[in-house]
């Protein structure tokens, strides 16, 4: 019979996971007073401050490990910044209180508020970088994919998995000029190929319900926490992923020595970006995608579409809330 601690931290655990949703639906409706505006730092600010205000409410001695950085030129909840109210379990947090800006300042589909939340030291401390990924769902032999492997390999592997013709196999990428030579590579095999223009934690997490989303595999280079970000949702929801830094500038290597990485070519499967057992993730749909649906304005209520889910249990939980007493939105 478990103890009256052992009882109390896992009691403490499932309120964490709904207590993340609240995070989520803050920061979500803040992006989306904004959306389609064509600002996108105005938005992202909205999200940044939403989200830390939710967080510094939560009863965790909590560290950003993965955050908002230099790269996006935007505001941040920084790598290094404590948040909660300090009495609680110590956890690391990762976040994007707003993936995909432009998708938002553009309202276009898959924009999120997203952040994942593990016991200290259980999310991997990486440099606000580039990350080369490749990625599928569950239901598949473990190593079934490496990014180390030829493009043609890693999909026929796949196809063969699959039971299906390589042709009927969709590949994800961002659409960027760095990806031109995977595009093509993609291409040469027979494969479907669609881009997107932003938003690549969807994008990674599409892959666990192709029927539904119509994508099998991500593969590119996006940045490196919305990488972390995927691979904590993979660990809760099943899948494969493996991810690498893309380092090139001195302070950059700098920087990830200071972090303890002294590999900067190293690997990652997505156990080491997110480790342990209970590994929390949560989403809030900003704009309305094939994932989760943006938040909706009424004349009196706000409506979110949240999911949230749980490494130690394996469970996923969709939750849509009709919101009517506003003033938990605005911010103090």
């Amino acid at each position: 019979m478990p103890s009256n601690a052992d009882l109390h931290s896992e009691a403490l655990d499932r309120i964490l996971t709904l207590e993340l949703a609240r995070v989520t639906e803050r920061a979500a409706v803040g992006a989306a007073r904004l959306r389609g505006r064509g600002d996108e730092k105005a938005a992202d600010q909205a999200a940044v401050d939403a989200m830390r205000r939710e967080l510094n409410r939560l009863p965790i001695d909590g560290t950003v490990t993965i955050g908002e950085g230099e790269r996006d030129e935007a505001p941040m909840l920084y790598i290094g910044e404590k948040v909660g109210t300090g009495e609680g379990p110590a956890v690391d947090i990762a976040l994007d209180p707003l993936e995909g800006t432009t998708i938002c300042a553009k309202n276009l589909p898959n924009s999120l508020a997203v952040i994942a939340m593990a016991p200290k030291g259980g999310l991997l401390n990486a440099p606000d970088s580039y990350m080369e990924k490749i990625a599928i769902g569950p239901g598949y032999p473990a190593g079934l994919v490496d990014l180390d492997a030829p493009v043609a390999d890693n999909i026929n592997a796949l196809a063969k998995a699959k039971g299906v013709p390589v042709a009927e196999i969709t590949a994800c990428v961002l659409d960027r000029p760095r990806h031109a030579r995977l595009i093509e590579d993609l291409r040469a095999t027979g494969v479907a190929v669609r881009l997107i223009g932003d938003g690549d934690v969807a994008g990674v997490i599409h892959t666990t319900d192709p029927q539904e989303t119509g994508i099998d595999i991500y593969m590119g280079i996006g940045g490196a926490p919305e990488g972390v970000l995927a691979a904590a949702a993979l660990r809760c929801i099943g899948g494969q992923m493996q991810g690498r830094l893309v380092i090139t500038r001195d302070e950059q290597i700098e920087r990830a020595g200071r972090m303890g990485i002294d590999d900067i070519h190293r690997k990652y499967t997505m156990e080491e970006m997110a480790r342990g057992d209970d590994v929390l993730f949560a989403a809030t749909g900003v704009t309305d995608g094939n994932f989760l649906q943006g938040v909706r304005f009424g004349r009196g209520d706000i409506t979110t579409h949240t999911v949230v889910m749980r490494a130690a249990t394996g469970t996923v939980r969709y939750i849509k809330a009709r919101h009517t007493q506003l003033d938990k939105f605005h911010l103090d």
